[in-house]
């Protein structure tokens, strides 16, 4: 089978199943959750990681389908919530479901998006970031994160020893700052001032206030309210995405006082079967951070890179229970380091 046929038969059903459950109800929603839950810890160990697929047209087509199918999913939804066929129990699982989506594929897949070349996929990644009222990752994430990954300069690496819940609060107020000055900086050495309207900052504002605004026709307070509380969701886990994939690492000062280049163990990878196809790699985080343009398809596992004891899913919700997490992982963590600071030693 055509290694992106897999990606997309990983994550096409469950947004099938949503978009059927908003309007049918009954056990769709349920199985829509299913498929995003324990159906990935089943599967995930019978199946192999993906295999490479270089230059694969296929890739790209998915990812922006994909997208296209995030826009239509959340209106699909609001409607589903609002149409009153649904007992509350469908509609919790729908939410739960729709919430799950936006975070294991819509948010990987526009994480995707924002690294391609062609500029209508790089807005059409920025877009989805937009209507889960994040657009302002798009900046962080390529301008700040890839550039001091690793360093206190990066609000998205977690700090040594600090939970994900101290984390979330720094991570996200952080992000948008440290955005916004490297959006600011950029504009400067254009001889633009800060606020210029090529400061996407604006389109971020006016994106998150239009989705809004949607929302509230479609279904008004309450539109709004379910429509807030499912980015919040989506929002928690693209931040414990970050906080999972970077805990414990950091880049060494060498002797000169610079940081230490961007290197395979500065990332956990979690190369799995079905959670990766799931996310489009990216358990396989390492080589994504020494190669940021390589299509998902193309990403494999680097030898160099520390991997987590169990898959994505399982580990981000190990970190939302702080006394589990750090018996997890602050002794694995700290291994890694103490190698890393080996290697360093000998190449002085």
């Amino acid at each position: 089978m055509p290694v992106p046929a897999r990606y997309a038969l990983a994550t096409l059903p469950p947004f099938l199943l949503i978009v059927a459950g908003s309007f049918l109800g009954g056990v769709l929603p349920l199985l829509a959750l299913m498929w995003l839950t324990l159906l990935g810890l089943f599967l995930d160990r019978l199946l192999d990681p993906p295999a490479r697929a270089p230059d694969d047209p296929w890739a790209e087509r998915l990812s922006a389908g994909l997208a296209v199918a995030h826009l239509a999913l959340i209106p699909t939804l609001l409607m589903g919530l609002d149409n009153g066929r649904l007992s509350a129990g469908a509609q919790l699982a729908l939410f739960l479901a729709a919430g799950s989506f936006l975070g294991q594929v819509s948010h990987p897949n526009a994480h995707e998006l924002i690294h391609r070349g062609p500029r209508w996929l790089r807005s059409l990644g920025a877009t989805v970031y937009a209507t889960m009222l994040f657009g302002f990752h798009v900046s962080a994430h390529r301008l700040v994160h890839h550039r001091h990954v690793g360093t206190e300069m990066d609000p998205a690496t977690p700090l040594p020893g600090e939970s994900f819940w101290a984390y979330v609060p720094r991570a996200w107020i952080g992000s948008a700052e440290a955005g916004f000055w490297a959006e600011a900086g950029r504009l400067e050495r254009m001889g633009l001032p800060a606020w210029h309207p090529r400061n996407p900052y604006w389109v971020w504002t006016g994106g998150a206030l239009i989705a809004l605004l949607l929302a509230a026709v479609m279904g008004g307070l309450l539109g709004i309210l379910a429509y807030v509380a499912l980015c919040a969701v989506a929002q928690l886990q693209i931040l414990v995405s970050d906080y999972v994939q970077h805990y414990g690492l950091q880049r060494l000062v060498l002797s000169d006082g610079r940081v230490e280049p961007v290197a395979a163990h500065h990332s956990w990878d979690a190369p799995r079967g079905f959670s990766s196809l799931l996310m489009l790699n990216a358990p396989s985080h390492s080589e994504h951070h020494l190669h940021p343009s390589r299509r998902y398809t193309e990403l494999g596992q680097d030898g160099g890179a520390p991997r987590l004891p169990y898959s994505m899913p399982v580990m981000a919700v190990a970190a939302t229970v702080p006394s589990l997490w750090f018996h997890l992982m602050d002794r694995r963590a700290l291994k890694v380091m103490e190698a890393a600071e080996a290697r360093l030693a000998r190449a002085a």
